[in-house]
């Protein structure tokens, strides 16, 4: 996940640990882009969980510590790939997962970015974190979690006096 903290932004970072490789360069992905949106890289912490069913929790955790001592985060994007397996376990993670956050942010009120990739092969996980077989067909979508991160984080701000 990055959180991006009003004035000076300080992102943090939380992902998953399944499918590592994806979600580094998911990770790297959002990490170069805030820096390219003016975060300094030197305020980028780093937290991981376990899974993408963790991810709403330590959402919701890390914001509401963060506004109780009084410097909140302006925006989350929680990160993590699931890929389809041969169970029901891949719909139920994603569906808890994905409703999850979006309830985080409408409880905190803050903007959490759904970061997480729900993809029916390993092949296409690679495609959307720009590592994909087929370069025209590989984009990295971390860059459009941050851009959406620091999007929502300005459209938020009037909010917050």
């Amino acid at each position: 996940m990055r959180c991006a903290r009003h004035a000076p932004p300080r992102p943090k970072e939380l992902h998953t640990r399944w499918n590592a490789e994806i979600v580094a360069r998911l990770v790297a992905g959002t990490t170069d882009t805030l820096a390219s949106l003016g975060v300094a890289p030197g305020h980028i912490d780093v937290v991981d969980v376990p899974g993408a069913f963790e991810l709403p929790f330590a959402a919701q955790q890390l914001l509401r510590a963060a506004a109780a001592r009084g410097a909140p985060y302006a925006a989350c994007v929680a990160i993590g790939v699931l890929i389809k397996g041969s169970t029901m376990h891949f719909e139920y993670i994603s569906d808890a997962a994905c409703h999850g956050l979006m309830d985080v942010g409408l409880r905190t009120g803050f903007p959490v970015i759904l970061g997480v990739l729900t993809c029916l092969t390993e092949e296409q996980a690679r495609e959307r974190a720009g590592a994909g077989a087929d370069p025209a067909r590989s984009h990295n979508h971390g860059i459009d979690w941050a851009v959406s991160a620091v999007e929502m984080a300005l459209l938020s701000q009037p909010t917050r006096a």
